[in-house]
């Protein structure tokens, strides 16, 4: 019997693919638990229709993400912090503040998660921070911290 599992099922496969499975097996256990439906002519299209609107969509947030990166080129964001001697600053930045400045100073929405910080940013200077946009795009951001007065 082919049927078209609609979650992960260990063992048998991953959710949205048809797989042969024995007669007993799929009515008395996949189809009663919704885990998977029967490979008809409909759910065959229906399945079809899914991947399509999937791959659409992973198309548009890749070229989201190049377009945000492309974006990214050349910006500086300014964020300002208390700082003492010598201009360290009393904590450090983090990439939920980097995220914020850049939607206030640029109108540009990146994730904090997105943010790579390869060292903590304890001190007054200019800095580059690495943005990671997902689909292996990735971005550089020019920060500049300097004393709050």
């Amino acid at each position: 019997m082919k049927v078209i599992l609609q979650q992960d099922v260990k063992g048998q496969g991953k959710k949205g693919q048809m797989v042969e499975v024995s007669d007993g097996y799929g009515r008395n256990f996949l189809l009663p638990r919704k885990l998977a439906v029967e490979a008809t002519a409909d759910n065959m299209n229906t399945m079809k229709m899914q991947e399509k609107a999937k791959k659409a969509e992973e198309a548009r947030q890749k070229a989201l993400a190049e377009e945000t990166a492309e974006r990214l080129k050349g910006l500086t964001v300014k964020i300002y912090a208390k700082a003492g001697k010598d201009g360290k600053l009393f904590g450090t930045i983090t990439s939920k503040e980097l995220s914020e400045a850049l939607m206030q100073q640029h109108n540009i929405d990146v994730a904090k998660q997105k943010i790579v910080q390869d060292e903590a940013i304890k001190s007054c200077g200019t800095y580059q921070v690495k943005c990671k946009l997902g689909f292996e795009i990735s971005g550089t951001l020019n920060v500049i911290v300097a004393e709050e007065k």
